[in-house]
This record gives C-alpha cells, sequence and structure tokens, in this order.
C-alpha cells in the first residue's frame, strides 16, 4: 500500500468523514481506497483487517476509537481522509481533526437516518464555517429508507441540502443529478426525479452569483459543471449549499461517484474559509490571515498527538503556511529553542511513510519532539510566536471514576501514564481532589472511561483499582455580606499586622470568581492587595458550609489599615482569608450540584419507562423527538449524584437498544435535606 509523486496546494482535497457509530464510515474509508486502487481487497471489521481500525482495542470492540488518517490519489488530485470514531464517548477525537479540514464528509445511516451525533457534528462544521457534505450510507440495506432519512435531515438542517445524485434499483446504483444528468426513462431513480434534483441544485448555486443566474434565467442556457464550479465552492463556503449523496460501502455503490464528487467539488485548501488563527490572548487577540503561499513563513498547527510505547510521542500537523521540510527547524509556541525536523512522515492508517516536505494543505507528522503537544502552532519565524488557532469547545469529560494503583509504589507510574492519556486525548480530564484524597479520571462516557483503563494495563502496564468518585459540589453565597479581620502577631522581634475590610457578592450562576480593589488613600499599600487576593483564593477552595470550592462571588476589598514597619505579605494573606471566610458565613451560603444535560435514544415502546425513571432521579423531562424505525430522543436536566449507574438502567429498560449522551449544563441548589447531610458529615470529618 504505496502513494508516490509529487503535487500542488490545489491539487490537495481534505475532507473528514464524521457522523454516528455504525453509520459505515470505516467501511467507507476501506471502499474508496480500494476504487481508488490504494488497496487490493476490502479489510473487514469483523477479522480486524481494515486499514483505519488497527489498533488492538479497536479489533476487539470492532468500532473505531480514535481518528486515523489515509491519502490516496482521484485523477490528479491528492485526498487527504479522515475516519472519524462515531461513539459520543470519543467526540473529542473526532471534532478535534475537524480543524485539519476544509470539508466535513458527515456520514448517515439511511437505515437509522440522524441520530445524536449526526446533529452534533453537524453544528460543529457549520459553527466552524466548514464546507459541509453529507452522505447517506447504507442505501440498499433490508429497512433502509433514503427518502424518509433526505426529509428529515432537510427539516432538520435547512432546505439548502441538496442531492447530487439520487439513489435506483432499490438502492443498488447512483444516478447522476449533476454533472450529466441524463432523463428518467434510462434509469428512473427510486424517488423524485433527476431533472427536479438536477434544477434544485443549479438553482441554489447561481443564487451566489448574480451574472450567471441573469445568464441562466434570462438566455435560458445550460450551464456547464466547469462553469459553476467557482459558485459552487462559494455556495459551500457560505453554507448556502450542503451537496447530499448516496452510497453504501458494502456493495460499493455510490463509491466511484463519491470519488468524482471528492476531486471536483470539494474545496482545495485555497477555496475553503481560511483557518481563524489569532495573535495575542484573551480579549487582546485579534485575527490574523495566514495564506496557503509555499514560500512564506512555516504556519502549522497540532491537532493530535499519539504516543506509542515503541515509536514514542508523534505530534501530527496541518500545513496552513510555507514550506516543512526534513532537517530543517521549528518552534513551538513561543519557545525560545526550535527542534530540528529529522523525519517527516505521511500518515496511511498505521504505516509511516518517510516524505522530504510538506507544503500548504498537507497533513504529516514529526515523532520523538517531547515538547510537542494538542493545539500547538509550529513555524519558523518569531514574527509568529503568539499565533494560535481559535479555541474550540469540546463537551466536557463529566463521566469519573476514582483510581488508585493496584499495587503500592506505583503511584509515578500511574501519574505517567494519566499524563500521556490527556496529552493524547483532549476529551480526558486527572483532577486530583486534595480533600477527599481522591485522582479522578474522567472521560465522556462510560465506554471512554472503559477504554482508557483497558488502554494503561496493556500498553503502559499499570493497573487500577477504581471506585465511584465524590460528587464535584461546589459552594456559592446567596446574599450580599462585609467581613473584617486584623491579623496581628508579636513574636518578639519584627511583628506581623495586617487589617481588612471587605464585601462580598453573589455573581450569576458560572460566573465563577471575581476580585475588585476599592481601596483608596493607600490605607493597604498596593504592593499587598495581591497577598489579600492570595488569602482570599486559598479560602476559596476550603468551603462554608460543607468543605467544597465556593464559586460564583465577587469579593471586593475597600478598606483596612498596615503598619509601616510590621506589615508583610504573610500577614495581609492570612487577614485577606479571614475577612473572607467571615463575609461568606454571614452571607447565606449554601451548597450547589452539578446538572446534566442527557439525551437518551431508545425505541419509543420505552420512552414511558425512560422518562419514569429519570423523575426518580429529580430529573425534569424537557423535550422529545420522535426519529426514524419507531426510536425516540428524550432530552432532560439531571443531578450528576443521581446517574452514577445509568448506563446499566438504560440497557435493563431498553432491552440493550438504548444509549445516551451527557454534557455538563449548569450548577443548581441541591435540597435543603441533602445539604444538611453534607455539612453534617463535612462536620464529622472535620472532628
Amino acid at each position: 500500500m504505496s502513494i508516490s509523486g509529487a503535487h500542488s496546494t490545489s491539487d490537495i482535497r481534505n475532507i473528514a468523514l464524521v457522523g454516528q457509530a455504525g453509520s459505515g464510515k470505516t467501511l467507507l474509508t476501506e471502499s474508496l481506497l480500494l476504487e481508488a486502487g490504494v488497496i487490493r481487497s476490502r479489510g473487514s471489521l469483523e477479522r480486524g483487517t481494515t486499514v483505519c481500525d488497527f489498533d488492538p482495542q479497536e479489533r476487539q470492540l470492532r468500532h473505531s476509537l480514535d481518528a486515523a488518517l489515509v491519502h490516496f490519489p482521484v485523477s490528479d488530485r491528492h485526498v487527504q481522509l479522515f475516519d472519524t470514531p462515531g461513539y459520543p464517548d470519543f467526540a473529542g477525537r473526532a471534532l478535534t481533526v475537524l480543524e485539519a479540514v476544509e470539508t466535513a464528509a458527515v456520514v448517515v445511516s439511511a437505515v437509522n437516518g440522524v441520530e445524536p451525533v449526526t446533529q452534533r457534528m453537524m453544528d460543529f462544521a457549520r459553527d466552524r464555517e466548514l464546507c459541509r457534505l453529507v452522505i447517506i450510507n447504507k442505501i440498499d440495506a433490508k429497512d433502509a429508507q433514503p427518502e424518509a432519512v433526505l426529509a428529515q435531515l432537510r427539516e432538520l438542517f435547512g432546505r439548502e441540502l441538496l442531492p447530487l445524485n439520487l439513489p435506483a434499483q432499490g438502492g443498488k446504483s447512483v444516478v447522476d443529478c449533476f454533472f450529466d444528468p441524463g432523463p428518467d426513462a434510462i434509469q428512473p431513480p427510486d424517488f423524485s426525479s433527476v431533472e427536479t434534483a438536477h434544477t434544485e441544485i443549479i438553482d441554489q448555486v447561481v443564487e451566489v452569483d448574480e451574472d450567471l443566474m441573469a445568464l441562466y434565467l434570462e438566455q435560458g442556457e445550460e450551464l456547464s459543471p466547469e462553469q459553476l464550479h467557482d459558485p459552487f465552492e462559494r455556495a459551500l463556503r457560505e453554507g448556502h449549499l450542503v451537496p447530499v449523496c448516496f452510497t453504501s460501502a458494502e456493495t460499493g455503490v455510490g463509491i466511484k461517484e463519491l470519488l468524482n464528487i471528492f476531486a471536483r467539488l470539494m474545496p482545495n485548501p485555497l477555496e475553503g474559509n481560511p483557518p481563524p488563527f489569532l495573535r495575542g490572548e484573551d480579549g487582546q487577540a485579534e485575527r490574523v490571515q495566514v495564506h496557503a503561499d509555499p514560500s512564506q513563513h512555516v504556519v502549522a498547527h497540532v491537532f493530535k498527538v499519539n504516543i506509542d510505547p515503541f515509536v514514542g510521542r508523534l505530534g501530527i500537523f496541518r500545513v496552513h503556511q510555507g514550506t516543512v521540510r526534513s532537517g530543517g527547524q521549528l518552534f513551538i509556541g513561543d519557545a525560545r529553542k526550535p527542534f530540528k525536523v529529522a523525519h517527516l512522515y505521511r500518515l496511511q492508517g498505521k504505516e509511516h511513510v518517510e516524505v522530504p516536505q510538506a507544503i500548504p494543505g498537507d497533513i504529516c507528522a514529526v515523532p520523538k519532539v517531547e515538547e510537542m503537544h494538542f493545539d500547538a502552532v509550529l513555524h519558523d519565524s518569531h514574527d509568529e510566536d503568539h499565533y494560535h488557532l481559535k479555541s474550540i469547545t469540546l463537551p466536557p469529560a463529566m463521566a469519573g471514576v476514582a483510581i488508585e494503583p493496584e499495587r503500592r509504589g506505583e503511584e509515578q507510574r500511574l501519574s505517567d501514564a494519566l499524563h500521556k492519556l490527556v496529552a493524547e486525548d483532549p476529551g480526558v480530564r486527572i483532577e486530583h481532589q486534595a480533600g477527599m484524597n481522591e485522582t479522578v479520571l474522567y472521560g465522556m462516557g462510560d465506554l471512554h472511561l472503559r477504554v482508557l483503563l483497558d488502554r494503561m494495563k496493556d500498553r503502559y502496564g499499570v493497573g487500577c483499582k477504581t471506585k465511584s468518585p465524590s460528587i464535584p459540589y461546589r459552594e456559592t453565597i446567596t446574599r450580599p455580606a462585609e467581613g473584617h479581620h486584623r491579623h496581628k502577631k508579636q513574636t518578639g522581634g519584627a511583628g506581623q499586622f495586617g487589617e481588612v475590610y471587605l464585601r462580598v457578592e453573589p455573581l450569576p450562576r458560572g460566573e465563577g470568581f471575581e476580585f475588585v480593589d476599592e481601596v483608596v488613600g493607600g490605607v493597604i499599600p498596593s504592593q499587598y492587595i495581591p497577598a489579600v487576593e492570595k488569602g482570599v483564593r486559598q479560602a476559596l477552595n476550603e468551603g462554608a458550609v460543607a468543605g467544597f470550592p465556593l464559586q460564583d462571588i465577587r469579593v471586593i476589598v475597600h478598606d483596612g489599615k498596615h503598619h509601616p514597619v510590621d506589615s508583610k505579605e504573610v500577614a495581609f494573606i492570612a487577614a485577606g482569608r479571614r475577612a473572607f471566610l467571615n463575609a461568606v458565613e454571614e452571607a447565606a451560603p449554601i451548597v450547589l450540584e452539578p446538572l446534566v444535560r442527557i439525551e437518551v435514544t431508545s425505541p419509543s415502546a420505552a420512552t414511558g419507562d425512560i422518562t419514569g425513571d429519570l423523575a426518580t432521579r429529580r430529573g425534569r423531562v424537557s423535550g422529545s423527538q420522535s426519529l426514524a424505525n419507531q426510536r425516540t430522543r428524550i432530552s432532560a436536566l439531571v443531578p450528576l449524584a443521581e446517574i452514577n449507574d445509568y448506563q446499566s438502567r438504560v440497557k435493563s429498560l431498553t432491552g440493550g437498544e438504548g444509549a445516551y449522551t451527557m454534557e455538563l449544563s449548569h450548577y443548581d441548589p441541591v435540597p435543603p435535606r441533602k445539604q444538611q447531610e453534607l455539612a453534617q458529615a463535612f462536620k464529622r470529618a472535620e472532628d
């Protein structure tokens, strides 16, 4: 399996296959590679012989767990294609590779229709201003409903979803509706008509070009694909058009046509919307333009890091500007010291093919650079030191498990393995809860956690004991209050003195913490104000009711006293901390609990059981939606504390046919009885 030959940036097509697990993305990739002549036979999920699912865990589970990259030629084009995981638990691994492509190809099953991951990927690609293509797969399956699925897609995502081809002969073939549409009499489609589909898509494309529209309407001329190319690309960029095509990865129907669509209609790096690069930090950041010009300074973005016990750290990046050459030097972020590009690889599944250089649009990898990290910007000039790509918002890691090594003395090995997991997967979070002496591994769901724990054992040789983690409760205040403390200490030598008056006020939920300095007249010298804030921040972590961190509070320091000799930083740290705790005690503190937004997809017959079970868990159902094949999606808000065992419960209620996704929504006050229990437990622990 090898690819050779030089290409230019205008020849490149960067595409990611995204969509729900089971929609057929991995087999679709196999069929595309076979049709392109890169492999001699299509691999099998059952036998674990596909190009993209090469990890032992993937072969065992028969599902993609990580994004994999392949490349292949189509005519004189160079296609770089990602196969991404479709389980909601691995959404982070799919979303991050979308940073490297111009086109998100959303694969939808003609049997199951629109599922939760379909919605998420369509919305993300739209918000990130990527061009979108919808592939309705499995059109010849027994229960396929391609017409109904197309109608569902258009209802959910807009009338700009228009078919480039249509299924025919019960899904055994497809008929072209764009490039060279023939009369329906030759091969009638299973629904609609070629003429209708052709007219709809031409009308949609010419709307973005007034001159072409005039030519089309006034002269009644038939427009060629070449005439339509530029407005077609513009319509894609503006989201004015989302093409739809039909395939069967199982039998190869529509695969040749899909390759033609990739090559002739999908944007190259010069045609897609420019990546959102920024210079500077936070509110000072300004948008900067990078140009797909091989002669300018290098600007590349690391969107993925792999850590292999044998190969080491592999940084995978997309070149946006300039030319990266083997043997050259690059900086990582604002680092002052460059690293040498000792080897430059192009990836083909698990294979690494060494290449001499990478131009704008290329996706390559550099091994064994320990400083390489996710979201880093690589460049060869200090002019781009402060460049970064606009951050993406990943679903928060909410499913957690408290872990400790199986054997004593392996704490350091466990810590090293956890750091590698975090480096590889931006959807992983590690939190050490000092008050509870717990290390908690957070992921996107139960399957994600199971895969991570298996990976630690199989790859890094670290076994773990696990238990349910403590719930990450928080505390806040409900009314303003004043606080005051004088710290005075005399030990024979130099003393300590600091006095602080402050006020606390509640902030809207989710606002965090705000510190305001309103001291006038120098009663607290300016050099001691940071010490007061430090003392307040120390107290934030201690809690006032049940020992949980405080949030959503504004602290205003407005008065105090100092001593010209005895005042020190440590005195104002102590005074600030104590004054804050005094104020919080008077501010009617309460305990908050995390609520998660949960979406349960189940057979419609189980809807009543699901909603009833959610009600017993203090859940509030916010809506339901009917899906294809007698399935229903139920949305609800539920306290995180109530769904520790929800995976097994959903399986039980739905006969194994249900699934759910969840993400943090917000924090709400716990019921009074629960707050009393938490406060009493905290008091007993203190005693």
